[in-house]
């Protein structure tokens, strides 16, 4: 029997993408969507974010909860857009326009001086009496993940989302070397994303916290 977490998002890739990097190390857990109302993202950092949301779909579900807050952080801008990633170019303008404001931003900029990174902030947050001891206590515990590189000057691929078609990782083995995160497959990009590098050290709490034993 599975044991149900619910995903802090309205966003199917991002349930899609948690799915497929929880089930290879937890296939015992299910990640399911959530259905209720959007807290207010008030905080002032990627981890503050993160655990207001995890929060919110905890209380509203009785579910265990993950939640992640996540975004593109640019050198040269000191971190920006960091935790307005996704409404960068103003509210509900959405991907394309984010992605093309950043671009325009950084039109007199090339080479090493667009050096980028991803950021992701995991939240857990268990309701008591909803995890692997009944007795327990709520429980909260943020894993934060980057994934470093570099952007593109121009869009490459159609795979991903968000920043996606402009992020270019370091470190890929030939022959991904120089390919944006939107022209990796699904699997490649779980290997190595921020939100699996935040997901390793979560794993080992998810296990001992909502799986009973």
């Amino acid at each position: 029997m599975s044991i149900r977490v619910v995903l802090a998002t309205h966003n199917a890739h991002k349930v899609a993408e948690f799915q497929e990097i929880l089930g290879r190390v937890l296939p015992d857990i299910e990640i399911v969507a959530y259905d209720g109302p959007e807290p207010i993202e008030d905080g002032a950092s990627f981890t503050a974010n993160a655990l207001i949301k995890a929060r919110a779909a905890a209380e509203f579900t009785g579910l265990p909860a993950l939640a992640d807050d996540s975004g593109i952080c640019v050198g040269i801008m000191s971190g920006a857009p960091g935790i307005f990633s996704a409404r960068w170019a103003g509210p509900g303008k959405g991907a394309e326009a984010n992605l093309n404001l950043l671009l325009a931003q950084l039109g007199d900029i090339h080479g090493a001086n667009r050096e980028a990174w991803f950021t992701c902030a995991i939240a857990l947050v268990v309701p008591a009496g909803a995890g692997a001891d009944p007795a327990a206590d709520a429980f909260a515990h943020v894993a934060v993940g980057e994934w470093r590189g570099s952007l593109a000057e121009a869009p490459q691929g159609e795979r991903g989302f968000g920043y996606d078609p402009i992020f270019l990782p370091d470190g890929l083995p030939e022959p991904q070397a120089g390919l944006s995160a939107a022209e990796l497959t699904a699997e490649q990009k779980n290997a190595v994303s921020h939100r699996t590098r935040a997901f390793t050290e979560m794993i080992p709490v998810l296990r001992m916290s909502v799986i009973p034993n």
